[in-house]
């Protein structure tokens, strides 16, 4: 019998969620599209692989057993599943066609649209992933600048310009590893002490979990501006969230060039480039980056009913407050169980992080642990909490009443040095960015 949202007394019988994987494993590599869905994420032999519907913030997978979703497709569900007014407009537009062989005037609409939020959008550009549309940022910021390096911070995609500075790297020429460097986040006054004539653009995560320093979008903007260097924000994960304009609304900080995906279009593929009109119109006949489906119609329609919904409900702001309950619930819950010093919830509430560290522990084996006790619970649980519109309260409180139940069970684990004589499944894998090897260089 499949498991429920519910303290069941099993781990969720996943079958068919083996089988599929074992006939995937014969046809398919990587057997993922996406790193962050693949089994090395989620505890190998406990966790359901494959999922088949979602309602709300709920999932099912093959197997039938339901879930409360935190992962939320890795950050495209800001609404959360079937949203009848997005799958709505999807459905009308699908009437009359999907993609076609002009022009489709859903691109004007949602370029206008784009433009009244987002802060720099003086011009707009449409594509279909993240990947897309931060290496086109960067490849016309490199026309317009005539430099070459970039110097980038947090996780861009796996274009060339940028995965070769990460250790899956593999297959792409030295001479592109070398145009492109790493810095760390906050740190800017190793930025200034490398920035030079050189330098084409910087591109970061405005956050991703550490909180920018009073000031360091700021500064960097300006010492970008002093250098003729083009600041991008990577809003893959802030835009839509934090605020309808992103970070740079929230901040208050515009770059020349921002880039969007994750959240704008509720699951649909889409992706946005915004940015200064001088810089953009490199397009037209300049810089080459386009693709037969950037104008597909039914990703804009989708878009077009997102953004609506977002601003009749107040989205941001509802994340916000919803993430903001989980997070200091469960530090609170840390605190009162004497493990604030083990385990914490750390970033923006829209989209938080749970970390895990004991002396002599590993993080991962720790994590592994939580994960396999909240999916017999009826959670699915990365690590992280990805607020959708459609977390209820009850299904926040009943998270938090499953913390409450396991974290005391940890704590006597770690004490005890038997967690991962605990496990049922193997222990997660590390995600391969290189995210510390920081290698940015002074001037000569």
């Amino acid at each position: 019998m499949a498991n429920h949202v519910e303290f069941n007394t099993q781990l969720p019988q996943i079958e068919k969620s083996q089988a599929l994987y074992q006939r995937g494993l014969q046809v398919q590599h990587p057997i993922t599209q996406t790193l962050a869905k693949g089994p090395g994420q989620f505890s190998k032999g406990v966790a359901p692989v494959y999922l088949k519907k979602g309602k709300g913030a709920r999932v099912w997978d093959v197997d039938g057993n339901e879930y409360i979703d935190f992962n939320m497709g890795i950050g495209p569900l800001s609404l959360g599943y079937c949203i009848p007014e997005i799958d709505n407009a999807i459905q009308e537009q699908l009437k009359d066609g999907i993609t076609f062989s002009l022009m489709h005037p859903l691109e004007v609409e949602l370029a206008e649209k784009i433009k009244q939020i987002i802060p720099n959008a003086e011009a707009v550009k449409f594509s279909k992933t993240g990947a897309d549309v931060t290496s086109a940022a960067v490849r016309v910021a490199r026309a317009f600048t005539g430099r070459d390096k970039v110097f980038c911070c947090g996780y861009h995609g796996w274009h060339d310009w940028y995965i070769g500075i990460t250790s899956r790297g593999k297959g792409i020429p030295e001479a592109l590893k070398n145009l492109s460097f790493t810095f760390a986040f906050n740190d800017i006054e190793s930025i200034k002490n490398a920035l030079d004539e050189t330098v084409a653009c910087v591109i970061l995560e405005p956050f991703i979990f550490e909180k920018p320093q009073e000031g360091f979008l700021q500064e960097l903007a300006e010492i970008c501006q002093a250098n003729g260097t083009l600041l991008i924000f990577d809003e893959m994960w802030s835009g839509f969230r934090i605020a309808m304009g992103g970070a740079q609304e929230y901040f208050g900080v515009k770059p020349d060039l921002a880039t969007y995906s994750k959240a704008c279009a509720n699951g649909m593929p889409l992706a946005i480039l915004t940015g200064r009109t001088d810089v953009m119109s490199l397009f037209d006949n300049e810089v080459f980056s386009f693709t037969t489906f950037g104008g597909e119609a039914l990703s804009l329609a989708a878009s077009m009913a997102t953004i609506e919904f977002m601003e009749t409900h107040q989205v941001p702001e509802v994340l916000a407050i919803k993430g903001a309950f989980m997070q200091d619930s469960y530090n609170q819950l840390a605190k009162d169980l004497g493990m604030h010093h083990i385990t914490s919830c750390v970033g923006y509430p829209c989209r938080s992080m749970l970390t895990y560290q004991a002396p002599g522990q590993d993080a991962l084996i720790l994590k592994t642990f939580m994960q396999q006790e909240l999916l017999q619970k009826g959670i699915l649980w990365g690590g992280f909490h990805n607020m959708c519109y459609s977390h209820t309260q009850e299904d926040m409180e009943y998270t938090l009443s499953a913390y409450a139940e396991i974290l005391p069970r940890l704590k006597e684990a770690i004490e005890a040095d038997n967690v991962q004589i605990l496990l049922k499944g193997e222990v997660l894998e590390a995600v391969f960015r290189k995210v510390t090897d920081h290698n940015i260089k002074p001037r000569i």
